[in-house]
């Protein structure tokens, strides 16, 4: 496994870090809750230490899952990042959306990080997880109904308190990331990002790296569009998220499956998956620290985890950054 310092702080995580929405069914369509455990630990056997999590990933079974599985691990083997800010418990702040929870029942979504919701939250993320501090605690979106000084001067507490280590957020611009750093260092931000999803390489990600702000970024993958497996007619279960998604209609298929058509040979060549030579691909561009990626199983999680072992020279790097262009990405 290979390891990256997180902007100015000495956190390092894992370049491959364990994303645990999925394993939270929350928005996936099911969850299997062993199958999730066994998951991260065959993922940290490969030196996999870092996991993210948010208290929404099924209103707490994702913390809860990532606790059970990190049992007898030694907690400074381990980076734990987790978030605050999206409550389903709380009619407050900004409403977010309408969604139904693990069992059908209808829930609604607020965007609130207001100073008592954030120390709530992360005692409740605390118990879940079952250790007394978390190393990365980020804002999950912005909440424009609370000043930004407030949000993270609570953050500040908890990091005086030793419960926080640092501070990161997710799903910030340039001008957020500029702001909340007027009260706090903030040392990473989340952001979507693949090889059909780029557009963070507008403002954020340069301003990123003037600023010494590591980039954490999720959905690289494209939540399982760019393993190849995904066909035009694929049939997700109900409660999927993606079924309706801009990138899973079946123009959108046709076209991400053309292109990876065109890389395959080179993933054979080097004796890996897609998968894997995409998520090489991913940490391999300028600003990207961190690939999160989510498996629901341990053969899954065991493939992310291997993607390391995949070297890319900056000619075959230029030559999947030409087929990206030609197929019109």
């Amino acid at each position: 496994m290979e390891y990256r310092k997180i902007g100015n702080s000495d956190l390092e995580m894992s370049v491959i870090t364990f994303g645990a929405w999925a394993a939270g069914g929350w928005m996936w369509g099911s969850t299997d809750r062993n199958d999730a455990i066994n998951a991260i630990k065959a993922s940290y056997d490969l030196g996999v230490t870092s996991i993210d999590t948010a208290p929404i990933y099924g209103q707490g079974d994702s913390e809860e899952i990532v606790g059970d599985a990190i049992k007898g691990i030694s907690r400074d083997e381990l980076q734990i990042v987790t978030k605050f800010g999206m409550r389903w418990d709380l009619a407050k702040g900004d409403f977010g959306f309408k969604s139904k929870d693990n069992d059908g029942k209808d829930i609604d979504i607020y965007k609130y990080a207001g100073r008592e919701s954030i120390i709530y939250e992360c005692e409740q993320s605390l118990k879940r997880l079952k250790t007394d501090y978390i190393d990365l605690y980020q804002i999950h979106w912005p909440d424009k109904t609370t000043p930004m000084s407030e949000t993270f001067e609570a953050v500040s507490r908890l990091i005086d308190q030793g419960k926080v280590r640092y501070a990161g957020v997710c799903n910030f611009n340039a001008e957020q990331l500029k702001e909340a750093g007027q009260t706090l260092e903030i040392i990473s931000n989340q952001i979507p990002f693949s090889m059909v999803n780029r557009a963070v390489e507008d403002k954020t990600v340069p301003y990123c790296i003037e600023k010494n702000k590591s980039v954490l970024a999720y959905s690289p993958m494209e939540r399982g569009l760019l393993t190849g497996k995904i066909t035009k007619d694929y049939k997700f279960e109900a409660g999927d998220h993606r079924k309706g998604n801009k990138f899973f209609t079946a123009e959108s298929i046709e076209q991400t499956n053309a292109f990876l058509a065109k890389i395959k040979p080179l993933a054979d060549e080097k004796n890996a998956s897609l998968s894997q030579l995409v998520l090489r691909w991913t940490i391999d561009q300028p600003g990207i620290t961190i690939a999160l990626v989510g498996a629901r199983n341990a053969m899954q999680s065991v493939q992310n985890a291997e993607a390391v072992n995949v070297k890319l020279t900056v000619d075959e790097i230029e030559f999947i950054d030409f087929e990206l262009k030609n197929a019109g990405f």
